[in-house]
């Protein structure tokens, strides 16, 4: 499915009056991974608080030990730091990258913003290296406008 067919489905879901936020985040996230090969694990995380840390929301794929990470550790944690987009191509050739798997190969983590603040992030891998493109970015930037609007 291409990314123009899954905008209006993610729209379908944010909009949903019946579903609780953490319902409508998990069926985004298996709606991501069911439609793009490439996406083998789609999770949110979310700062704490006020804590400089993240939170796991919720997510499919893999289970992960990783429910806390610090700001400014592994890609996740340097995107709440940054503030913009981190695309890795390949895992291995990261000095700041939590392993979570021998499998995952490649990454993207697009921050989540509302009213201009940097309330958590989307967390995409892949098990292939080098899948994201220009095109990955704007789409998990249209997903997360969408789900900023549940907050």
């Amino acid at each position: 499915m291409t990314f123009d067919q899954l905008q209006p489905k993610v729209t379908e879901i944010t909009s949903n009056s019946i579903l609780s936020r953490d319902e409508k985040l998990l069926k985004i996230c298996t709606l991501l991974k069911e439609s793009i090969e490439y996406y083998n694990w789609v999770g949110f995380y979310f700062r704490n608080g006020k804590k400089e840390e993240l939170l796991l929301g919720p997510y499919v794929g893999s289970a992960t030990d990783h429910t806390i990470i610090p700001f400014g550790k592994g890609i996740c944690g340097q995107v709440a730091v940054s503030n913009t987009n981190f695309v890795v191509p390949d895992v291995a050739a990261q000095d700041n990258y939590i392993a979570c798997s021998f499998t995952v190969k490649s990454e993207i983590v697009v921050p989540l913003f509302v009213n201009g603040e940097n309330i958590g992030q989307i967390d995409i891998d892949s098990h292939v290296l080098d899948p994201f493109t220009a095109a990955d970015e704007r789409f998990l930037e249209f997903v997360n406008q969408e789900v900023a609007k549940l907050f």
